[in-house]
């Protein structure tokens, strides 16, 4: 992606160095990744964004790429994700009051926090597939979720540290990155232990026209050095941010 214009850099945000690419001049667009993704997820906006006169920028988050991964998952609340996208606002384009944003699953969670504490801050947010879910004053999250879909959620199943880090090094980076990124069921995803993604694990998968198997073995490669638990993290943060946010009930 460096041939085609893509700086890379890094910059000090709260105590980690985060990785960001940017490009192109004007108003600032901020793309927000998603688990388990990359800066890389936004190379085709960032390069279609700056022709049309925007400066794009896509950060790897804490936890993810070449971006610091802090070990203990209490740095993975929502007060340290709006914190980090603050600083680096601040740090790579403190002449701008209010930046646009673009973000798609895990990252919406993140922008509409940061919408949330700093809407001073953002001029318009794009949200890519999770809307804003108001905070429920009578139930924590991660005890809804298992009401509703049981154990074997992915969100319940990646509370318990350690557990489904180590079904994803049974199955390998490579093959874990093609499941979530041909992820094409619409019904919640469920991942019974010793079963994968409910099928086994050596069935063929085809990628779709738009994801190559150089552009997979990118983001496996990445992940293979930081591995998966910075950003499983985030959803262990889950009842955390609940209590956190309870200033914000009914905002």
């Amino acid at each position: 992606m460096e041939s085609q214009g893509i700086e890379h850099r890094t910059v000090e945000v709260n105590g980690i160095h985060m990785h960001v690419t940017e490009k192109g001049n004007g108003p600032l667009i901020l793309f927000v990744h998603y688990f388990p993704e990359l800066w890389y997820s936004w190379r085709h906006q960032i390069l279609a964004l700056s022709d049309l006169g925007y400066r794009a920028i896509a950060p790897d988050l804490r936890g993810y790429g070449d971006t610091d991964a802090p070990a203990s998952p209490s740095s993975y609340t929502c007060f340290h994700m709006v914190r980090d996208l603050m600083a680096l606002l601040d740090a790579i384009a403190p002449d701008q009051e209010q930046v646009f944003v673009v973000a798609h699953d895990w990252g919406t969670l993140i922008t509409w926090y940061l919408c949330l504490f700093r809407p001073d801050r953002v001029k318009a947010l794009v949200s890519l597939s999770v809307q804003f879910m108001p905070r429920n004053p009578q139930r924590k999250v991660i005890e809804s979720l298992q009401a509703a879909y049981g154990d074997d959620y992915y969100v319940c199943k990646f509370q318990e540290p350690g557990v489904i880090e180590a079904e994803f090094a049974q199955m390998g980076t490579t093959r874990v990155m093609k499941e979530f990124l041909t992820y094409r069921n619409p019904g919640p995803l469920f991942l019974p232990k010793g079963k994968g993604f409910g099928h086994p694990t050596d069935t063929p998968i085809v990628l779709p026209s738009w994801l190559s198997e150089d552009e997979v073995n990118n983001y496996a490669a990445k992940f293979d050095k930081t591995g998966f638990t910075g950003g499983i993290n985030y959803y262990r943060n889950l009842d955390i941010n609940w209590e956190l946010t309870a200033p914000w009930t009914g905002a």
